[in-house]
């Protein structure tokens, strides 16, 4: 692998989100799918399990928030600068039911110093707007991959 002072902010983003994902027990458990990464964005999937639902019958609503909240790390990690959350929000619009393929896109809306900005829109398969998620970032020191050349 190329150092990462050489590589292309495409390719940066994909070996920051491989880094990132190594160590990523809980959405590899929650059987996350990592579909596409790229400066600033991120696509995650995820299955609504029958251990993932409440009382109601339907998804928890902590379940979405983690899909929402993995899609945030690996956008805002997508520039090989740890990055953590500072502060999230989400509000629910629909109910997600077992077996529903849960889809959380993440995009970044600022980014500028240690802060950053991002929506993250969860639908299901039916693209039914389930969720709206709101992130704040700050990078924090370190990176995922070795700068030096």
């Amino acid at each position: 692998m190329k150092p990462a002072s050489q590589m292309t902010p495409q390719e940066l983003a994909e070996a920051s989100a491989r880094a990132l994902w190594d160590g990523d027990s809980t959405s590899q458990r929650l059987g996350m799918v990592l579909d596409h990464v790229a400066p600033g964005e991120a696509r995650l999937t995820m299955t609504v399990t029958d251990t993932m639902s409440n009382g109601h019958g339907t998804c928890h609503g902590g379940y979405i928030f983690i899909l929402a909240d993995s899609a945030f790390a690996f956008a805002c990690n997508a520039y090989n600068q740890r990055t953590v959350g500072q502060h999230a929000a989400i509000t629910f619009l629909a109910p997600a039911h077992l077996g529903d393929r849960l889809t959380a896109v993440a995009r970044e809306v600022s980014r500028q110093g240690r802060s950053g900005l991002y929506d993250i829109r969860v639908t299901n398969q039916d693209g039914v707007h389930v969720a709206e998620f709101r992130g704040h970032s700050r990078t924090v020191k370190g990176t995922h991959l070795p700068v030096g050349d």
